[in-house]
């Protein structure tokens, strides 16, 4: 899958939003390869012809690393709306302004903070859950104890069956 690729998708995923643009997102997922790799324990890489994520023996990215490196964006993305948002408290915006009844609404920049750190803490716990779900997929037993190719002689059940029997 290319990097591009997967910028497309982030982009379009939240929506196609006017302050973004799919450069600023393929660069953020190739400075962001390495933090990837030691979220899922692999060792992916760039391949410079072709702009490709691949592994150490040449296969691409599957779809569901790419789940977590999208995931890692949408968090990132929240981030910094919400460092834009503390950053412009200075200043005073204005929704709406009335001139008979003489009223003048406010953004609260507090309640935005509040709302998108909440965004923010949902989709870190999605992020994490995505980590837990791949590496248990990818997990393998270290040992398998016993034989299952015997038949166990455990004897009679009340129910005349044995159990650990092969048909």
């Amino acid at each position: 899958m290319k990097i591009v690729d997967i910028a497309d998708e982030i982009f379009r995923e939240l929506g196609e939003p006017s302050d973004l643009v799919i450069p600023a997102i393929s660069y953020w997922v190739r400075s962001n390869i390495g933090i990837l790799n030691n979220y899922l324990n692999k060792a992916f890489e760039i391949n410079e012809t072709t702009l490709e994520i691949i592994d150490g023996s040449k296969h691409e990215i599957t779809v569901d690393e790419a789940v977590v490196l999208k995931k890692m964006y949408v968090v990132h993305y929240y981030d910094t709306k919400i460092r834009k948002n503390l950053g412009v408290v200075e200043k005073e915006t204005i929704l709406a302004v009335s001139d008979e009844g003489t009223s003048v609404t406010k953004i609260n920049k507090n309640q935005v903070t509040v709302a998108l750190t909440s965004l923010k803490r949902a989709e870190e716990a999605e992020l994490q859950r995505l980590i837990t779900a791949y590496k248990l997929d990818k997990s393998k037993p270290r040992q398998v104890a016993g034989d299952d190719t015997e038949k166990g002689n455990f004897g009679q059940t009340k129910y005349n069956s044995n159990f650990n029997r092969i048909n």
